[in-house]
């Protein structure tokens, strides 16, 4: 016969997992929703368009499983001209493994399209410009970068996670990369997601102070030099990520 102190901690268990798995639930379905969005943008209209610095570009939607041939071969043209250098000689193994990523169902994609000779006041929006984009008119609007990011749980915490972003090299250093990730930021927040989590190369150092010195992210609490500071400082690359609510500090950033 049960005794009635046995009787109280079974219940305290099985009213423990019934809070474990209902918070499960709660996080899956952050995550489905946030995904199954048909255009994240249309809530960011401001951020539609970029015009400082002598840069005119405006962003558009996508997901991986949706690209055209067209633009995978973009994607992973700019991909290896960014990265082989500082993945060096990991570049080959990661090559096949970014191939499958940027092709995936969960993955969504900002476009950044440069407006050829488009000024302040006539910049065409993005349905006009839409309406313009044909083969034979790659002259008017060209895409000049993208982010790559997915809606993902990272140790029970609902996470925006930024897998790419990427930009040639004509648009860098404009502000076009810190305004992208204020707009990741915007849809992470609003999609209630706990954090904004990246991975960087150790040898991407310019990579490195972008995010830690202008964007203040920290190296994460699941980054392999902080799991294990022996056995992760072997590792190539660190994990960070900006946290946006207690929980996710705690977890991801304070490591508790």
């Amino acid at each position: 016969m049960e005794s009635k102190g046995q009787s109280a901690r079974n219940k305290g268990k099985k009213l423990k997992r019934k809070e474990v798995l209902e918070k499960k639930k709660a996080v899956d379905e952050l995550v489905r929703a946030a995904s199954s969005e048909t255009d994240h943008l249309v809530s960011f209209q401001a951020f539609r368009h970029y015009n400082r610095n002598g840069v005119s570009v405006y962003l558009d939607w996508g997901r991986g499983d949706r690209l055209s041939s067209s633009v995978k071969q973009y994607v992973y043209n700019l991909l290896k001209a960014n990265m082989e250098g500082p993945f060096g000689a990991e570049w080959p193994a990661e090559e096949k493994v970014k191939r499958r990523e940027m092709v995936a169902s969960e993955a969504r994609y900002i476009f950044v399209h440069d407006v050829a000779n488009a000024s302040a006041d006539g910049m065409p929006s993005v349905v006009e410009a839409k309406k313009e984009v044909t083969d034979s008119m790659l002259e008017i609007v060209s895409i000049v970068g993208f982010v790559h990011f997915r809606f993902l749980v990272e140790e029970e915490i609902p996470v925006l996670y930024v897998y790419e972003i990427q930009l040639e090299p004509h648009v860098q250093g404009k502000g076009l990369g810190k305004f992208l990730m204020q707009l990741i930021e915007l849809i992470a927040r609003k999609n209630r997601m706990g954090a904004v989590v990246l991975t960087v190369q150790k040898t991407n150092l310019s990579a490195m102070k972008f995010y830690t010195s202008k964007l203040r992210y920290i190296v994460s609490s699941i980054s392999p030099s902080r799991v294990n500071p022996l056995l992760g400082s072997e590792a190539s690359y660190e994990i960070l990520c900006k946290a946006f609510e207690p929980e996710a500090k705690a977890v991801l950033e304070e490591g508790d």
